[in-house]
């Protein structure tokens, strides 16, 4: 039998790569003030949060590959292709949900 604490980290690596690939490919419109907005993170929370988790394996990674490997490409050209200008709608939402 299968032991399931043993299977969690790659159950939970499996959910990212999902995640991951929903934003990627089901997803790229989804602008992340609106993540953060609804969810309170976006891709660049999990770019960080990827460095992070480097970071404690040892290995060191900076902002943009970190960036890249959450982005499936450079982040500038993940932004000029999808990234649009917030509206001032979003803008007062996202301090909203911030408590502002």
């Amino acid at each position: 039998m299968t032991d399931p604490d043993a299977e969690t980290p790659h159950i939970e690596a499996a959910v990212f790569r999902r995640l991951r690939r929903h934003l990627l490919e089901a997803r790229p419109d989804v602008q992340n003030i609106d993540l953060m907005i609804l969810a309170g993170f976006c891709r660049n929370c999990l770019a960080d949060w990827y460095r992070e988790a480097a970071a404690e394996r040892g290995i060191a990674m900076g902002r943009d590959e970190a960036r890249e490997a959450v982005y499936g490409e450079p982040f500038a050209d993940w932004k000029a292709r999808h990234q649009r200008e917030a509206t001032p709608e979003q803008l007062a939402a996202f301090e909203r949900s911030r408590g502002g």
